[in-house]
């Protein structure tokens, strides 16, 4: 990885690093001593002892809530620790600001991309280490540079293009090259197949075997077992923010992970039940628009349509002009056997169609307001009298979806921006619970979260059915929407290339018709 290491000049000639470089392979690079984080009388995690060894990959796994994020937190330097030690190369260290941890080697690749969307992938990568001579920035040796750098990763990605016109698991992508340019020795990765392919993904893994190699040591938690029993050397797991226990990845498997993730068994993660069909509820004839192009379909009561595809084969882009918040050049939208022209989304929603988008915290979701308001955004009109809301009303609504949907929260009150991503997904699926839509689109609804808040939603879609409604289920996980879906399409390049009726087609045949081999 020559080209890496010529880029991370700035943080390759730190002491830290060279210390790290001196750690021999298999031996402890960071410990954590009873090290806990606590807000008020909170426990966001209780005190834990975990050893990383120098060049494995260690896998993290547990709910949303159980203690991850604090966890990377901590090792970031983003908050800093109640009570504990955290040992570097032998040494006790703070950790107390992100430069620390960075300055020692210590990166983290987040779920939910924290880069610039205003600049171009070339100066993201740069960002912090900018090439300048007598004082001005060297845009076109940064450009050529960081393109060096993604084709030699096997990203294929432009260098020059704007951030912001990038899909999110391109960004995500993105993300990884600027961690891997960096001249880190411990590399956190936070969920970073969420928004991949399994084509990406298998760019991503490529790249992360290739930083071990080098000595790199691996952080990966992620929610999809078949990755970390894949990845994984040991694995550690964490439940209510409490270190439950480290294994051997090769003497344990997915059925006692999960079991100690979540105290319970689960007999079947996707919860698929015979649900007879009922009307048609939606019929798309020959629907096109940026992105997307002469797409049919239909949607029954009762029946899960799912489309699968590489990230950009035009899925989301298809889900946004049938909602209206994209237009559409040609076709005809049918709903319940009458004509209609969706024009924008209060149109949509008028209808009776709900969009839970790809991006909930971007898309999704207010971050800034309460959980409350959140769930009750689309009937403030249903729970007001005149401009009055009736308060009641309000609060009742709120804190029924709230129970029913098992959001982890002590209040209403609190700040959708506070919650973990599998409650956050659940309050985007309240806010739509509440306005009673008969056909759901709901874009990569298990991003990010844990197997029993898979469950859980996977439970709700049954729920969702037996009352009459249809959904639209977009993902790039194929093993849930190979598993979930009646009616599977299969997208590639803005088209719709292929059918299938549930379970019709294995898994390989929907993948090269995805890919086009």
């Amino acid at each position: 990885m020559s080209g890496l290491h010529d880029l991370s000049h700035r943080h390759d000639d730190s002491a830290a690093l060279a210390e790290a470089d001196r750690i021999p392979s298999g031996a402890p690079i960071l410990e954590l001593k009873g090290l806990q984080k606590k807000y008020g009388y909170v426990e966001a995690l209780k005190p834990a002892t975990i050893t990383f060894l120098a060049g494995e990959i260690h896998a993290i796994v547990g709910e949303n809530g159980a203690g991850k994020s604090t966890l990377i937190k901590l090792l970031t330097g983003v908050i800093r620790r109640t009570a504990g030690e955290v040992h570097w190369c032998g040494h006790p260290v703070q950790l107390s600001t992100p430069n620390e941890a960075i300055m020692r080697g210590i990166n983290a690749v987040h779920q939910e991309v924290v880069l610039c969307p205003h600049l171009t992938v070339a100066a993201n990568l740069f960002l912090g280490d900018e090439m300048n001579r007598y004082g001005l920035m060297r845009k076109g040796a940064m450009e050529k540079a960081a393109q060096s750098v993604l084709d030699d990763l096997g990203f294929a990605l432009p260098a020059g293009a704007l951030l912001s016109s990038l899909t999110i698991g391109q960004q995500q992508l993105v993300a990884t090259a600027r961690a891997a340019m960096r001249g880190t020795r411990f590399l956190i990765f936070d969920e970073p197949t969420a928004y991949l392919t399994r084509q990406e993904s298998a760019q991503l893994f490529k790249l992360i075997r290739r930083l071990q190699r080098e000595g790199v040591t691996i952080v990966y938690i992620s929610h999809r077992m078949e990755e970390v029993f894949e990845l994984a050397d040991r694995v550690s797991v964490l439940r209510d923010g409490t270190h439950v226990g480290t294994r051997q990845i090769a003497e344990t498997n997915d059925a006692e992970l999960i079991t100690m993730m979540i105290n319970r068994s689960i007999e079947q993660i996707y919860h698929k039940e015979k649900i007879p069909f009922g009307e048609t509820i939606l019929d798309v004839s020959g629907l096109s628009g940026p992105g997307f192009e002469d797409i049919s379909l239909s949607v029954r009561a009762g029946q899960i349509v799912g489309l699968y595809g590489l990230i950009g084969a035009g899925r989301s882009e298809f889900a946004l002009g049938l909602y209206g918040r994209q237009p559409t050049t040609a076709g005809e939208i049918s709903w319940y056997g009458r004509k209609v022209d969706i024009r924008d989304e209060r149109a949509a929603m008028d209808l009776g169609i709900a969009l839970a988008p790809e991006s909930r915290r971007d898309q999704g979701l207010c971050l800034n307001l309460p959980i409350g308001l959140n769930i009750n955004l689309p009937v403030y009109r249903r729970l007001s009298r005149g401009l009055v809301i009736r308060s009641n009303n309000e609060a009742a609504n709120a804190d029924r979806q709230i129970r029913n949907l098992s959001i982890k929260t002590p209040t209403r009150a609190v700040l959708a921006s506070s919650m973990s991503g599998g409650n956050q997904q659940k309050i985007v699926i309240g806010k739509w619970l509440s306005h009673g839509a008969k056909l759901f689109i709901f874009d990569e609804p298990t991003v990010g979260v844990d197997v029993g808040t898979k469950a859980e939603i996977y439970r709700l879609f049954a729920a969702l059915l037996k009352q009459g409604a249809g959904i639209i289920l977009i993902s790039s996980y194929l093993p849930e929407v190979y598993e979930l879906a009646d009616r599977l399409h299969v997208f590639r390049q803005g088209r719709l290339v292929a059918s299938h009726d549930y379970r019709a087609a294995s898994h390989e045949e929907v993948l090269s018709e995805a890919i086009g081999v």
